[in-house]
């Protein structure tokens, strides 16, 4: 059995803070050899916020299965080092901004004069061209630019909000570590590298778009998505505790009706048919609404079930820890480190039968692994040591 579907496969990790981290951590996730390149300075995440012996909760959980080189790479020497690196790497990631990587000796023309065949990527907030190429772009400015937080907007006063999680960071992710991996079975059979430009403004319009734009899909047909109805959030409360639930097809309808003791409901004109259940949904909202709210939430779900309604308690995250599914699929793994202790991580979210997907070590410490990276590159001791007293390499 092999370790991973990516054995064999060497990423150099040039990326920061959410997105370019994620993308190489599922890489190495599947087994990939994934070398986190770091400054002195470091990366952003590792102290943000809730953390432990100077590793945050975020950066562990964006940052497994890789290692930590921590170089100066705008010393000669520094920059000779990653040379070597990428002559031995399968794909570059950075997500620097247009011009950086090209400045620090890392841009596209460089990187091929060491590996041609290389796959290059480039992870940007708006991608290389216009007018918002060269502004930095954290993950809010992606929800208010790509329409999400217009998506979101409040029913009662129209003020976008904002999706409580970095959702475009890990859309974009997403779409990254896919693409890497499409490239490299391109490069597989054609022998031929390529770059591969990622922006989150792009990532994010390509997955709201289905669902979120179908007003703006036909063309001359278009109609402003804001002038409808803001979107059900589909949370309701019960007697004790918020629930979901949701009925899309006919049977879904008919088995809520028979949930609530509302049988007079499945024929009503006004909700027969999917069609006449959207367009009365704000009435039919509210008598769900109010149906629900006599009902405690574990006797409510136990008649959804019975009726096949999709539907579910509205868990804290705290709950995660004890919900019989979570626990059946074995989702959440305890891990140990010497740097953080025990910890608690997701596992990956595939599954392969031959090739697992697997948290073989918890994020580097940063610049843990210089001297085992520089040895397999052929410094000897005497040579790593100098590195580290001319601060080529850093070890936190």
């Amino acid at each position: 059995m092999m370790s991973g579907p990516l054995e064999g496969v060497r990423v150099l990790d040039l990326t920061t803070m959410v997105a370019g981290p994620v993308a190489a951590m599922m890489l190495g996730d599947q087994g990939a050899d994934v070398i986190k390149v770091e400054s002195p300075a470091d990366d952003l995440m590792r102290r943000f916020a809730f953390g432990r012996n100077g590793m945050s909760a975020s950066f562990l959980s964006c940052n497994r299965n890789k290692r930590s080189l921590a170089i100066d790479m705008k010393s000669a020497e520094g920059l000779e080092i990653v040379k070597k690196l990428i002559a031995t790497a399968d794909v570059l990631m950075h997500n620097f901004r247009p011009g950086a990587a090209e400045r620090l000796g890392v841009g596209e023309e460089a990187v091929r004069a060491s590996r041609p065949d290389i796959i290059y990527v480039s992870i940007s907030g708006f991608g290389e061209s216009g007018p918002y190429a060269n502004q930095r772009a954290y993950d809010p400015v992606i929800q208010a630019l790509s329409g999400l937080a217009e998506i979101q907007r409040d029913r009662d006063t129209g003020r976008p909000r904002m999706v409580r999680t970095i959702i475009a960071d890990y859309t974009t992710a997403l779409t990254a570590a896919q693409a890497i991996t499409a490239a490299l079975f391109a490069k597989q059979r054609t022998g031929v590298g390529q770059h591969v430009r990622i922006a989150m403004l792009d990532s994010m319009i390509a997955y709201l778009w289905p669902e979120a734009m179908p007003s703006l899909t036909f063309v001359g047909e278009e109609q402003d998505p804001s002038d409808g109805e803001v979107g059900p959030d589909l949370i309701f409360a019960t007697q004790d505790r918020y629930i979901t639930a949701g009925a899309l097809s006919d049977d879904e309808w008919a088995g809520m009706c028979r949930a609530l003791n509302r049988e007079d409901l499945i024929n009503d004109p006004r909700f027969k048919t999917a069609r006449d259940r959207a367009i009365n949904a704000v009435e039919r909202r509210e008598i769900i609404t109010a149906e629900l709210e006599k009902w405690t939430a574990q006797e409510i779900l136990a008649r959804l079930l019975a009726n096949d309604v999709p539907s579910a308690p509205a868990l804290s995250r705290f709950d995660l820890l004890s919900d019989p599914q979570v626990k059946a699929n074995q989702i959440l793994e305890i891990h140990e480190s010497s740097e953080v202790g025990k910890v608690r991580q997701p596992r990956p979210g595939a599954r392969f039968d031959r090739t697992p997907s697997t948290v073989r070590i918890l994020a580097p410490a940063l610049g843990s692994d210089n001297q085992s990276i520089l040895r397999e590159l052929g410094y000897s001791a005497k040579e790593i040591e100098r590195l580290k007293l001319n601060r080529v390499l850093h070890n936190g």
